[in-house]
């Protein structure tokens, strides 16, 4: 501004070279005139900028449309872009929009996230080839209630489809309330080929202990267990990433009472989340459209693979890495034996216990 108004000043005073004068500024005479023409009308006002905006936009998304992008949007807490949004609004008969004329009406209207950052690393999905193959399980970050309690959130992901299998509010993080959650799971989905978790409790898994209680239940299932690796949350990335979503569109909306209250939103949100959400991963197909559960549920059972047991000898020692059948471990009456070695004393106990699932009138 203080170079617009010394041009002007300059430009005024009687014998200037006006053009000459444009130059000398880095301007063309056209952008000089008429900064001139505008303050003998309007004084040092007239020298601001201008919106560019066209007075007509013809080929502008009615006002009605529009008003339907935006309630999508606030019906999905102010969480879902353009592309989600534009699938959805398809699907429910309303115009093919493209993802930037959505994302370009929420602009308008004020309703993106300004904390999102521009642009990311571009990076490669990995996932298994069929639903079943892999679940992933993890707890959810634990918070406090209104009760002076405390919600465990436990979830349970597809790592296939992005189905969400389990999303429970738990009183605990111990192996007995996940046993009683993943047990009406089982029954309701069948049985996954493998699990993957983290090193927490329960299921946590080190060197000098790589068997625990719950994960000993899950191998006499036929299960395969498997660990991430420490400190590497970016193995259970599918359920991370469910977790995030989680957080922004439930958590942070309300201040929960009750276990109860927990749960009922819980099960709004996995509905929403399994047969609505468009998921970007999957082309914005819902998790629902890519998941089947298993044919036999409750007595089908996987074949007998073998699973990788190391035993309490010394690191990277290969006499420590012995084998177990799953079916043979399953079905033993007595101590586990393996060759060579004494099996530990909770593989004894486990392999000796009673039924792998509560009894419901039907063969285990």
């Amino acid at each position: 501004m203080s170079l617009r108004e010394e041009f002007v000043q300059l430009a005024q005073q009687a014998g200037v070279n006006r053009r000459e004068l444009c130059r000398r500024f880095g301007i063309a005479s056209k952008t000089g005139y008429k900064w001139l023409m505008r303050y003998a009308q309007e004084g040092a006002s007239g020298l601001e900028d201008r919106s560019k905006r066209p007075r007509r936009s013809p080929a502008r998304t009615v006002a009605e449309v529009e008003q339907d992008v935006i309630r999508l949007r606030r019906e999905s807490r102010n969480s879902w872009g353009g592309r989600k949004l534009a699938r959805l609004l398809k699907s429910r008969g309303g115009p093919a929009l493209a993802p930037s004329t959505v994302t370009g009406i929420l602009r308008r209207a004020g309703l993106l996230d300004s904390a999102v950052a521009p642009g990311q690393r571009p990076f490669q999905r990995f996932e298994r080839d069929a639903p079943n193959e892999l679940w992933q399980m993890d707890f959810k970050g634990h918070f406090p209630l209104l009760s002076r309690s405390r919600c465990h959130p436990l979830t349970v992901l597809d790592d296939h489809s992005r189905f969400s299998l389990v999303l429970k509010a738990c009183a605990d993080e111990r192996g007995e309330t996940v046993r009683g959650v993943l047990t009406s799971a089982f029954r309701r989905y069948g049985l996954p080929a493998a699990m993957l978790m983290d090193n927490g409790a329960p299921w946590g898994s080190d060197h000098d202990h790589p068997f625990t209680a719950f994960s000993l239940w899950l191998i006499r299932l036929g299960i395969h267990v498997a660990h991430g690796r420490a400190y590497h949350p970016q193995t259970q990335g599918k359920d991370e990433r469910f977790h995030r979503t989680l957080k922004f569109e439930v958590l942070r909306h309300f201040n929960f009472t009750s276990l109860e209250h927990c749960q009922r939103e819980f099960d709004r949100f996995r509905e929403r989340y399994n047969l609505v959400r468009p998921h970007d991963a999957l082309g914005l197909a819902t998790p629902a459209s890519r998941y089947r559960p298993q044919s036999d549920p409750v007595s089908r059972l996987p074949a007998a693979r073998r699973v990788p047991f190391r035993s309490r000898g010394a690191q990277g020692s290969s006499r420590g890495l012995v084998y177990l059948s799953r079916t043979r471990l399953s079905r033993q009456q007595g101590p586990a034996r393996i060759p060579g070695r004494a099996a530990p004393r909770r593989l004894q106990r486990c392999a000796a216990r009673g039924p792998l699932l509560p009894s419901s009138g039907r063969p285990h």
